[in-house]
């Protein structure tokens, strides 16, 4: 069996169900409630020592970090999200890291809770997220302006970056930052959002099991 503890709304997580889904892996979804602060409970902490989600039981592992899970499963079930040649990977991982290591971070919901209580709600989790968001997707749509972008972030077929891409897009959507500009970002995403892996990944379309 394989069980993935994550949350509906969790970008991470949705990373990895686009994954399982694009691969058609069965999985059980145990639900980690964020808002309620399951995350940080025993339970979650005996699976997750960071108090995270997601984690993902498979092969008779524990697995953990969404990145590190994708490239397991790249790496174990030959899934091609990560290109063949060395140049290749590493656009798509620099394509990949623009968002899970420069943006999601710092716009992780429990950075924006701290920032917004320590300035006494002068800065709005809106504006944070903007401030973020905003220009930091504007990059990685100047990274698109490149010849080896295809039909998606890299070349014609689905990689690391664009399962990335999509919950970050998500996330902007969400919280009403503008992203009307950035035109080859939104072409890609069209594509992939029409994929039925995504579609069914995206977290008003996803019924937990």
């Amino acid at each position: 069996m394989t069980r993935l503890y994550d949350y509906w709304r969790s970008s991470a997580s949705y990373r990895v169900r686009i994954a399982l889904n694009l691969l058609e892996i069965p999985f059980e979804s145990v639900q980690v409630d964020l808002l309620a602060g399951e995350q940080k409970g025993a339970a979650n902490l005996a699976r997750n020592p960071q108090g995270l989600v997601p984690t993902l039981e498979i092969d008779g592992r524990r697995l953990t970090q969404s990145l590190a899970i994708l490239e397991y499963l790249d790496e174990t079930r030959d899934a091609g999200f990560l290109p063949e040649d060395a140049a290749g990977r590493a656009r798509v991982r620099a394509l990949a890291y623009a968002i899970a290591m420069e943006i999601h971070p710092v716009c992780n919901s429990s950075v924006s809770a701290h920032v917004v209580k320590a300035s006494n709600g002068a800065i709005t989790a809106e504006a944070w997220m903007a401030h973020f968001i905003g220009p930091r997707l504007a990059a990685f749509d100047a990274m698109l302006d490149d010849p080896a972008t295809g039909r998606f972030c890299h070349d014609d077929r689905v990689t690391l970056a664009d399962i990335c891409l999509v919950p970050q897009l998500y996330n902007a959507r969400r919280w009403n930052v503008d992203v009307t500009s950035l035109k080859r970002l939104q072409a890609v995403a069209a594509r992939l959002e029409a994929l039925p892996a995504f579609e069914a990944a995206h977290p008003d379309h996803y019924k937990p099991a």
